[in-house]
C-alpha cells in the first residue's frame, strides 16, 4: 500500500515539476527567437505532451491483433478529454484569451481533421493509404506553422542574451517532457492499483483512469501555463495536441500497423461524433469575444463528467441509461446550444454598435 501511495504522490510531484520546467523553457525559447508563444504551444509543447499517446498507440499498432484495436479509442478519448476537461479546468482557473489566428486557422483545421478521421473509419479500418494522407497533412501543417513563425521572428528583434543560454532552455523543455511522461506513468499505475483495491471493474478503470492517463502531461502543462499567465501556451497546447493525435498518432499508427487500424463500430457511431462535436463546439465559444470565460469552462467540465457518466452507465448496462440519454439529448444539449447562440448574438451586436 505504501508503494501505491508513493507512486501517486511521486507522480503528482513529477507532473508539477515537469509542467513548470516545460512551460518556463518554452516561454523563454519563444522570447529568445521572437516567436509568438502560441506557435511554441501549438508545436513544441503540444507535440511533446502528446508523447504518451504516441507511444501507447504506436506500440499497440505494432503488436497488431487485439492490441491494435485500442489505438483509435486512445486518440478519440484523449481528444475529448483535452478539450472538455483540460480547457474547462484551465478556464475555470482563469479566463483564457484566444489568439484570433487560432480561430481562423487551427480550430477549423481541428474540425476538418476530426471529420476526415471519422469519415476514414466508416468502413471499419484505417488503411495505410489513409494513414499516409493524415501524416502528410501533419507535415504540411508544420511547414505552414514554421513559415508563419519565421515571418513573426523577422518582425520581432529579441536580444538572445537577455533570456539566458540556449542549452539551458532546451534542457528545461526536454527535462520537463521526461518528467511529465514518467509522472503520468507513476500516477496511472498508482491510480489503477487503488481502483483495483476498491473493487472497481477493469472496464470502468479503462474508461476513466487509463483513458485520462495519457493526457496527464497536457493537464500539467496547460494548468501550469494558465497559472503562469502564459495562456497562449495553455490553449495552443490543447489544440496542437488534438491535431497531433489525429494526424501523427492515428496517421502514424495506421502506417505501421500490419493490417491497418481497426475502427470499432461503437467508436464510429458514438465517441467519434462526440469528438467532432467537441471540436465544432470550440469555434463559437472561441469566437465569442476571443476568450473562454469561467462559465464556458464550467460547461466544458460538466460535459466531460456527463460523457464519463454515460460511458459507465453503458458499460454496466444500467437501467437508468435510456432516461439519462433522453435527458442529455432533449434538455442539456439544446440548452447549451441556445446559450452559445445568445452569447454569439450579443458579441456581434456589440461589435456592430450604434449606426
Amino acid at each position: 500500500m505504501w508503494m501505491v501511495l508513493l507512486s501517486l504522490v511521486g507522480g503528482l510531484v513529477l507532473l508539477t515539476v515537469g509542467g513548470e520546467w516545460l512551460v518556463s523553457g518554452a516561454a523563454r525559447l519563444a522570447a529568445r527567437f521572437g516567436v509568438p508563444a502560441l506557435v511554441i504551444g501549438l508545436t513544441v509543447v503540444a507535440f511533446g505532451t502528446s508523447a504518451p499517446e504516441l507511444m501507447v498507440t504506436l506500440s499497440a499498432a505494432w503488436e497488431g491483433g487485439d492490441a491494435a484495436n485500442l489505438a483509435l479509442g486512445n486518440v478519440v478519448g484523449s481528444n475529448i478529454f483535452n478539450v472538455l476537461l483540460i480547457l474547462g479546468v484551465c478556464a475555470m482557473l482563469a479566463p483564457l484569451v484566444v489568439n484570433i489566428s487560432m480561430v481562423r486557422v487551427e480550430i477549423p483545421l481541428m474540425i476538418v481533421a476530426s471529420a476526415v478521421a471519422l469519415w476514414f473509419g466508416r468502413d471499419g479500418v484505417y488503411s495505410r493509404l489513409e494513414g499516409a494522407i493524415l501524416f502528410a497533412a501533419l507535415l504540411l501543417y508544420i511547414w505552414f506553422t514554421l513559415t508563419q513563425a519565421r515571418k513573426a521572428s523577422i518582425s520581432q528583434d529579441a536580444p538572445a542574451d537577455e533570456h539566458g543560454p540556449l542549452w539551458r532552455q532546451l534542457l528545461s523543455i526536454l527535462g520537463g517532457l521526461v518528467l511529465l511522461v514518467l509522472g503520468a506513468h507513476w500516477l496511472v499505475s498508482g491510480a489503477v492499483a487503488v481502483a483495483e483495491l476498491l473493487g472497481l471493474s477493469e472496464t470502468i478503470i479503462g474508461l476513466t483512469i487509463v483513458a485520462a492517463g495519457t493526457s496527464l502531461p497536457e493537464v500539467a502543462a496547460s494548468v501550469m501555463a494558465t497559472l503562469r499567465n502564459e495562456r497562449d501556451i495553455a490553449v495552443g497546447n490543447i489544440v496542437g495536441s488534438n491535431l497531433f493525435n489525429i494526424l501523427a498518432v492515428l496517421g502514424g499508427a495506421s502506417l505501421i500497423a500490419p493490417h491497418g487500424i481497426a475502427a470499432p463500430a461503437s467508436i464510429i457511431a458514438f465517441d467519434g461524433p462526440v469528438m467532432l462535436a467537441v471540436a465544432v463546439a470550440c469555434l463559437p465559444i472561441f469566437f465569442t469575444g476571443y476568450r473562454i470565460d469561467r462559465w464556458e469552462g464550467t460547461v466544458f467540465f460538466g460535459y466531460y463528467i456527463a460523457y464519463v457518466a454515460y460511458l459507465v452507465l453503458d458499460a454496466s448496462g444500467h437501467a437508468a441509461l435510456p432516461l439519462y440519454s433522453r435527458a442529455m439529448l432533449y434538455f442539456v444539449v439544446p440548452l447549451t446550444v441556445l446559450t452559445l447562440l445568445v452569447s454569439l448574438w450579443r458579441v456581434m451586436h456589440r461589435r456592430a454598435g450604434p449606426a
